[in-house]
C-alpha cells in the first residue's frame, strides 16, 4: 500500500517509477509528431482522406485543445493534493474502472469517440501556429510531470475535461493523456499511408 506521509519531492530527487514512464512515453510522442510532420508539404500537412475526416494538422490541433484543459485540471489537482499534503513515492495500484478507460483510449482503437464539439479542431489554422502550439504543450505536459513528482498518484484526483462525473487518479489521468496522444498520431499516420494522400513533388 502506498504510503501517505511525507512531503513533496526535491527539483533534484530523480522521478518515481510512474513518472519516469511517462516521461518516456510522453518524450516518444513528441519524436514521433516531429517525425510524421517534418517533411510535409504544407498541402499534405492540411490534407484530408474524406470529408469529415481529420487531417494531420487537425490530429494535433485536437490534440492541443484537449491537452490544455486538462493541463488546467491537472494543476488544480496539484494544488489541492499540496494543500491536503497527499504525498507518496509508490509504488502505486490504480482503479480497474480507470484502467480500462486507458486501455480503450489508445492507438489502433477497437473503439471509436466522437469529440465533444469543444475538443474539434480549429479549421485552416496556420500550420506554423498547429505545430507550435502541440509542441508547447508538450513542454508543459513535461514540466508538469516533475511537478507531480512526490504527489500521491492514486489519491490525487482529477476531474476529466469531458465530464465532472468522472474523477481519474492523477496517474491515470496522465497515462490516460497520452493513449490519447498516441490514438490521434496512429490516426495522423494512416492519413499519410493513405494511397490518395498527396506526393510531395506534385506542390
Amino acid at each position: 500500500m502506498a504510503a501517505t506521509t511525507g512531503g513533496p519531492a526535491l527539483d533534484s530527487e530523480p522521478l518515481v517509477s510512474d513518472l519516469e514512464d511517462f516521461r518516456r512515453l510522453l518524450e516518444a510522442v513528441g519524436v514521433d509528431a516531429r517525425d510524421l510532420t517534418s517533411e510535409l508539404t504544407d498541402a499534405q500537412f492540411n490534407w484530408r482522406p474524406a470529408p469529415g475526416q481529420w487531417s494531420i494538422a487537425e490530429c494535433l490541433d485536437h490534440l492541443t485543445q484537449t491537452g490544455r484543459v486538462a493541463v488546467g485540471h491537472i494543476r488544480e489537482t496539484l494544488e489541492d493534493a499540496r494543500r491536503r499534503k497527499l504525498y507518496s513515492r509508490g509504488p502505486f495500484r490504480y482503479g480497474i474502472l480507470g484502467q480500462m478507460i486507458v486501455r480503450s483510449m489508445g492507438p489502433r482503437p477497437r473503439m471509436k469517440f466522437k469529440a465533444p464539439a469543444v475538443f474539434r479542431p480549429r479549421p485552416d489554422r496556420a500550420r506554423g501556429d498547429v505545430e507550435r502550439d502541440f509542441f508547447a504543450l508538450q513542454d508543459e505536459l513535461l514540466g508538469l510531470l516533475r511537478e507531480s513528482n512526490g504527489i500521491n498518484l492514486k489519491r490525487a484526483k482529477v476531474t476529466s475535461p469531458v465530464t465532472k462525473l468522472l474523477r481519474l487518479s492523477l496517474g491515470q489521468e496522465f497515462a490516460l493523456l497520452i493513449a490519447h496522444e498516441q490514438r490521434h498520431l496512429w490516426q495522423a499516420r494512416q492519413v499519410r499511408a493513405n494511397p490518395a494522400f498527396p506526393p510531395a513533388q506534385n506542390y
